[in-house]
């Protein structure tokens, strides 16, 4: 009996968003990313990382991830009195993908933040989980791209019809 290969999936839900809307001026097909992953083998952790602005649209947009089998992490937006803001999730993923490991044979990372190179190659020397990142190759940082096992770039397959 071949067991199935056991994969985490964690998605930089901002990242995503941002660079899909600078590249292709399109949203991001989550629907599709899930039959593409769940081909490969089991999700048995599915994490998105959000910021909660608070707004409906955004809640629906959450009810959605989770309807897909993501679970929902939600962090405030915060603004600073200097009117810049604040809230990304690259400690929370880290820590994550660092409970994961143990678990999984696979770590699909969804953004192309270049922090997350240090992150890959933990995952690789201490639990001989392959990494793979999807994200838009134009706006993934070298780092992220050297160090993966795999990179899948977000193309027509991974985005909503235009």
């Amino acid at each position: 009996m071949t067991s199935e290969k056991r994969i985490a999936v964690l998605v930089d839900v901002q990242n995503i968003y941002y660079t899909c809307q600078q590249a292709f001026k399109r949203n991001f097909n989550y629907n599709a990313l899930w039959a593409l992953i769940s081909a490969q083998g089991d999700i048995i952790h599915a994490s998105a990382y959000a910021i909660d602005a608070g707004d409906e649209k955004q809640r629906q947009f959450q009810r959605i991830l989770q309807a897909i089998g993501f679970d929902v992490k939600l962090k405030p937006y915060i603004q600073r009195r200097d009117g810049s803001a604040k809230g990304d999730w690259d400690v929370g993923i880290t820590l994550d993908a660092l409970d994961y490991g143990e678990d999984c044979d696979s770590i699909v990372l969804l953004s192309g933040d270049g922090d997350f190179d240090l992150l890959v190659q933990k995952l690789q020397t201490k639990y001989q989980c392959q990494v793979e990142v999807i994200g838009v190759e134009t706006l993934t940082a070298n780092a992220l791209l050297q160090s993966c096992d795999r990179f899948t770039a977000i193309n027509d397959t991974l985005l909503m019809p235009g």
